[in-house]
């Protein structure tokens, strides 16, 4: 669904990318990960035609992202860093301005579709700067399937969230590729592409280091040591407890499995 090979980009006299190279499967979850200023973004606004690339291809759904802009742009949606709402409105109003924007029948209908997807019924009539930051992340991400797109980008999504926030984007993420989505997302979080990616790359200082599903990857390392340990609670353990929600409790224990 993604093809990159050789990517090259710089900023002035800056190298941002040097020669990066993957493959994202349709319908999967490909985490490209790193540190601030390793080159995430930039990836992503060269695969969404927002910045062109000083050398190498970029192909999203069989499109060049050089060659047909146009094309891969009616084949995509992207949700930056920071969710895209307008908080003077309702959550079915942010959905319906979207759904009309993009000329698609029955702006109303689709809204309500997406909002039970993404458990915001109850919210459905109220401003959305009475929503929580998680409430908003899973709006902005149903916003971005509207018109269906066959490709999503999730820039950084849970970025500035709290665990509760967190793991209601991931329940999102999941359901996208559940429902057949190609998803590439950036994160810097170890555990959220550990939670939710099919396959992880880790990407320094503009290179791919290495690329492979999360058992490929640990095999880089040497076999653990089996000793006998006291398993104690982790910290997300002690968090969902208190709490107190069961659904969130459920799907933290299936990200696990």
């Amino acid at each position: 669904m993604i093809q990159v090979r050789d990517l090259v980009k710089s900023y002035g006299k800056l190298p941002v990318l040097r020669g990066v190279e993957f493959d994202v499967a349709r319908g999967s979850i490909f985490a490209l990960l790193g540190s601030n200023g390793a080159g995430k973004t930039t990836i992503v606004n060269i695969l969404t035609t927002l910045l062109r690339a000083d050398g190498g291809t970029a192909g999203v759904n069989g499109f060049d992202v050089a060659r047909q802009p146009a094309e891969v742009r009616g084949s995509i949606s992207l949700t930056g860093q920071f969710a895209a709402v307008d908080e003077v409105l309702t959550g079915r109003e942010n959905l319906v301005l979207v759904a009309r924007l993009r000329h698609v029948p029955k702006p109303r209908a689709v809204s309500d579709t997406l909002l039970a997807r993404f458990s915001l019924t109850d919210a459905a009539g109220r401003k959305v700067a009475t929503y929580s930051g998680g409430m908003r992340r899973r709006l902005d991400i149903a916003m971005s399937l509207i018109g269906d797109p066959s490709v999503i980008f999730l820039d950084e999504p849970t970025t500035g969230l709290d665990p509760q926030a967190r793991i209601e984007v991931w329940q999102a993420v999941r359901e996208l590729s559940a429902g057949g989505t190609t998803v590439l997302l950036t994160t810097q979080y170890l555990d959220e592409a550990e939670q939710l990616a099919d396959r992880i790359a880790i990407l320094h200082q503009g290179r791919i280091l290495v690329n492979g599903t999360l058992a490929e990857l640990k095999r880089l390392l040497p076999p653990a040591q089996v000793e006998y340990v006291e398993k104690q609670p982790s910290l997300e353990d002690v968090f969902l407890t208190l709490v107190g929600d069961t659904d969130l409790t459920t799907a933290a224990a299936e990200g696990k499995s």
